[in-house]
């Protein structure tokens, strides 16, 4: 029988009924979310939701794909251009030049929105990579959260140079294409008048050559291979490697263009490619030099299109 100061089973269960236990009145209490921090769970959650439903349908990847189509097809271009130059015609070895060489085609206007499409879905492709993360079209956005925050930046940044491409495609479609190394010498010499817009200039230049000297890097490690669903061999090997690492040179070539011209107020030398081009034409051996960067780009253009089948989406 209980004494006094005893506690029987009743009376504990009455003391933990009616008397709070102390270690939850001393405890931090967990307050309910906020109605801002609520609306923001729920905005990632849709955003999230609405790239790993678009990334599933076949039509947009396939539209995606065709994206890179359109970079094999600028990139040859780009190559044939180059070769002009080293066999002593004109030309614009960039981009624009390459558009601006689609344009004065036969049935050019349709093959232009034909690109613009392409490039404009592979745009939102690497917007829904940047949400859901890396390769969405593998797999549902639930396993993909663990995509490094450098990735995902890379994926928006390969996002806005295919809007840019894009909008460029629409704009000679219509007919006021313009090209890009004027508007680049023009908006360098603007920017050469102040010490910020010089900072500016650099910082772009550095960019440039950490970009080039990535893809030198990702072709010379065979990197590019982790973007296919194929294993390779001796064809995918030799232009992803050739392509990569020709690309690599251009644009850090480019970027060092930068900083000179920069440094000397000349923005004639900041236009971008083809001004990288044009400068490697004028060094020793520069005929040879150009042929064998034409090569490299066409090889770039040819992987673009190994891409466009074999690519991991």
């Amino acid at each position: 029988m209980a004494t006094q100061c005893e506690a029987t089973p009743t009376s504990r269960a009455l003391h933990s009924a009616f008397i709070p236990n102390h270690r939850l009145i001393h405890s931090d209490v967990v307050s309910p979310p906020s109605k801002k921090g609520y609306f923001n769970v729920m905005a990632n959650n849709t955003l999230h939701g609405t790239a790993d439903r678009a990334t599933d349908s076949d039509a947009f990847e396939y539209t995606a794909r065709a994206g890179f189509v359109t970079s094999g097809v600028l990139h040859l271009l780009i190559a044939y251009i180059i070769m002009r130059i080293a066999l002593g015609s004109g030309g614009n070895a960039d981009q624009s030049g390459a558009l601006a060489a689609l344009a004065r085609q036969t049935g050019g206007t349709v093959i232009l929105w034909v690109a613009a499409v392409g490039l404009v879905a592979l745009g939102l492709w690497r917007v829904a990579e940047a949400i859901v993360g890396s390769k969405p079209g593998e797999g549902s956005g639930t396993n993909q959260d663990d995509t490094p925050a450098w990735k995902r930046a890379k994926s928006l940044g390969l996002a806005i140079v295919n809007f840019a491409i894009a909008l460029s495609a629409a704009r000679f479609a219509m007919g006021s294409g313009q090209q890009s190394s004027q508007q680049n010498s023009g908006m360098s010499a603007q920017l050469m008048q102040s010490g910020w817009g010089k900072a500016l200039l650099i910082a772009v230049a550095l960019g440039l050559i950490g970009v080039g000297g990535y893809h030198v890097y990702k072709g010379a490690s065979k990197k590019f291979l982790k973007d296919l669903r194929v294993s390779g061999g001796t064809g995918i090997n030799a232009v992803g490697v050739c392509g990569y690492v020709a690309k690599g040179v251009v644009l850090a070539g480019a970027g060092v263009l930068v900083i000179v011209a920069t440094l000397q107020a000349d923005p004639s030398k900041a236009s971008g490619i083809d001004a990288a081009v044009k400068a490697l034409g004028n060094a020793p051996f520069g005929k040879f030099l150009l042929i064998v960067a034409a090569l490299g780009i066409a090889a770039f253009g040819a992987y673009s299109f190994v891409r466009a089948r074999f690519g991991r989406m």
